[in-house]
């Protein structure tokens, strides 16, 4: 049983790629928690493709014993943070679970946009910050500069951030230091009735759902009695114990310490996040105030290529939303695709990630159609719609006004690439708030439609800015907005995964560089293939195909016109007859190919 004054809670938040993962692999050694034979690199990193990445998908924590040199050892908590913008809500919630955290900022590349973000959600929820200047071994560390920044952008102070190197281990020893010193203990009373913090659960094949918690007051131990406020669901505690990376059983976890608990719960969906857990006696227990859900933003259609495997998605998908509870589906059926399933995502990286989980932990191989944000749309009648997918918007009449989502983007650049970026702020039809600069950097705050950005917005910011530009959002509502459904057509046909919705103002301009992109796309046939860009009965581009032909005049040399006419004739009466039956294969990297938007 450690005394709440020798407890310590702290997250380790960062921008991508700063060093989170390399800190906590060092920590974690210093403690001693781990052997050196059992030592690899990122080692709270489970996921194959996280390792393989190099990026940190899922927050997970550790438990450290810290033996000070007083002779005291510290109990510390560690939790290893995403850096990714689609992932900002795994850092809130673990944040929520922390009394302090540990900013590290990357010597040489200094502050950037995720910084941003990660310390302003670490201060709303009124943590401690201790800045730690990581990669002090490179030739480009310029540390005064990144302290003069944190205090210049962030505004806390940095004269007394630690000068550390992860990868080598240099001064790491200062950090735990610094942790025990600067950092607040947890307060919570062992003898008051249980409240505890549910900060997340992921989904063990031989326990069920393990559930970690927070513990904030009373004490959780073995055979008692609990209560999900949110769910009003009751279980049995079976086990309950902590992360020394592997798991290690306890008698009880008491104030503010964090572990993890088992109580045979069948679904992740029944343990919801930020959710508060009270004995099953006390009813009186008002909840603590919990974290935003995660909201999907993104959606987009998965079928599967071949039809026979819809019912193994479908079992993948229930495993998958098993673990991440942030992932939301439905089923769905397309004229061009057959059945499928229309999923909810946080971002395109989540996106991505989830389809190469399915592809990879399930064997599937799978279409994916366009991204698509949630549209609000009022109809004459009054009734509100919200739309995922553009296929199912209803009949124009019927629509009074259509509301998109806007997003506040803060983008951190570079002086020299401003000018591009501004354009293509311009471009995606942003309306510019600030402009500031912090040393040689500007900050730029825009407002920007949700749906211009969601597709190709990042590679586009990081290719003209050289990778040195970082982009952070947050949604801010909806707007009203003129937008129409754009479909295309091919052979007359409509291909429903190929509709989008855009601004009219834009909507000829991407209709015919649609129909260019899907002309260079789809393979020849053996007959001519139009294809259409078309705004409700108006057609606004198109395109042909030319059909391959053979030379069937070839054994005519010599004699009639008419010979060759009536073989020519008898040709183009079959190709009549094809293209009336014939039907066109769209291959699948022509989809997501013709939705990515060149900006000329």
């Amino acid at each position: 049983m450690t005394e709440t004054s020798h407890i310590r809670n702290f997250s380790i938040i960062a921008h991508i790629d700063h060093g989170k993962s390399t800190l906590s692999d060092r920590l974690i050694q210093l403690c001693g928690n781990v052997t050196n034979r059992e030592m690899k690199e990122q080692i709270l990193d489970s996921m194959d493709i996280e390792r393989e990445r190099g990026i940190t998908i899922k927050a997970q924590t550790v438990r450290l014993d810290y033996h000070h040199k007083d002779g005291i050892v510290y109990q510390l908590n560690l939790m290893d943070t995403p850096g990714h913008v689609d992932f900002a809500y795994e850092v809130s919630r673990s944040l929520a679970a922390c009394e302090g955290a540990i900013l590290v900022v990357d010597a040489s590349q200094g502050v950037e946009a995720q910084t941003l973000a990660n310390v302003y959600t670490a201060l709303e929820n009124e943590l401690e910050i201790l800045p730690v200047l990581n990669k002090v071994d490179l030739p480009a560390a310029d540390t005064d500069r990144v302290k003069e920044q944190i205090e210049d952008v962030i505004g806390i102070d940095a004269s007394d951030a630690v000068p550390i190197s992860a990868k080598t281990g240099l001064n790491v020893e200062a950090v735990l230091e610094a942790i025990v010193e600067r950092l607040p203990p947890p307060k919570g009373d062992r003898n008051k009735p249980l409240k505890a913090m549910l900060v997340d659960s992921y989904y063990d094949s031989y326990l069920g759902v393990v559930v970690l918690v927070r513990v904030i007051e009373g004490v959780m131990k073995k055979g008692q009695k609990i209560r999900l406020i949110s769910t009003g669901t009751t279980h049995l505690v079976e086990r309950v114990g902590c992360f020394r990376p592997k798991q290690d059983i306890l008698e009880d976890i008491g104030p503010g310490e964090i572990g993890f608990f088992t109580a045979a719960i069948k679904e992740v969906a029944d343990t919801r996040v930020g959710d508060t857990i009270v004995d099953e006696k006390n009813t009186t227990a008002e909840p603590l105030p919990g974290f935003k859900p995660a909201q999907p933003v993104v959606f987009c259609g998965l079928f599967p290529i071949d039809a026979a495997d819809f019912e193994d998605l479908r079992e993948a998908m229930g495993r998958l939303r098993l673990n991440d509870a942030s992932f939301s589906f439905e089923t769905e059926s397309s004229a061009a695709l057959g059945f499928g399933f229309r999923c909810g995502f946080l971002g395109l990286l989540h996106l991505e990630i989830i389809t190469e989980r399915l592809e990879r932990e399930f064997n599937l191989d799978l279409i994916t159609t366009a991204p698509s944000v949630v549209y609000h749309i009022y109809m004459t009648d009054g009734t509100l719609i919200e739309m995922h997918n553009p296929a199912d918007m209803p009949d124009p009449v019927k629509i009074d006004h259509m509301e998109e989502p806007w997003i506040e983007a803060t983008i951190l650049v570079p002086d020299e690439y401003l000018g591009a970026v501004l354009k293509l702020c311009q471009d995606r039809r942003g309306r510019q708030k600030t402009l500031t600069y912090a040393g040689t950097r500007a900050m730029l705050i825009y407002e920007l439609p949700l749906n211009e950005v969601v597709f190709d917005f990042y590679d586009k910011l990081k290719s003209i800015s050289r990778g040195y530009a970082s982009f952070d959002y947050h949604m801010i509502g909806y707007e009203t907005e003129d937008l129409v459904k754009m479909s295309i057509m091919v052979n007359a046909e409509p291909v429903d995964a190929l509709s989008i919705i855009v601004h009219r103002s834009r909507s000829e301009s991407r209709g015919r560089q649609m129909c260019e992109k899907l002309k260079d796309l789809i393979p020849q046939h053996m007959f001519v293939i139009p294809v259409q860009a078309a705004i409700g009965g108006r057609i606004i581009a198109r395109e042909t195909i030319r059909a391959m032909r053979k030379d069937v005049t070839a054994k005519c040399y010599g004699g009639d016109i008419s010979r060759k006419r009536k073989l020519l004739d008898k040709q183009k009466a079959g190709k009549k007859k094809m293209r009336q039956f014939g039907k066109v294969d769209i291959p699948q990297t022509a989809f997501i190919a013709a939705l990515k938007m060149e900006d000329k």
